[in-house]
């Protein structure tokens, strides 16, 4: 059976016309709570000129990470 691995992706500008896509892994859950805690995971290593890029660029390396089967390690 393969891992499952719980992953979000979202895109912050940093600057005017540029864009930074971010892998975030959910941490361990905290007793009695419903909420999910997410920590970074994998950063883009170069701005992108716009929202839409940096998203498509992340969805990307996400597709690799699903088809590796292994979640980015946590820093």
């Amino acid at each position: 059976m393969q891992a499952t691995h719980d992953l979000a992706l979202t895109v912050q500008q940093r600057a005017d016309g540029q864009y930074i896509w971010m892998m975030m892994a959910a941490t361990e859950p905290v007793a009695g709570s419903d909420a999910l805690y997410y920590r970074p995971a994998c950063t883009a290593a170069a701005a992108q000129p716009s929202y839409s890029s940096a998203l498509a660029v992340g969805i990307a390396e996400l597709t690799r990470v699903a088809a590796a089967g292994s979640a980015p390690a946590v820093a």
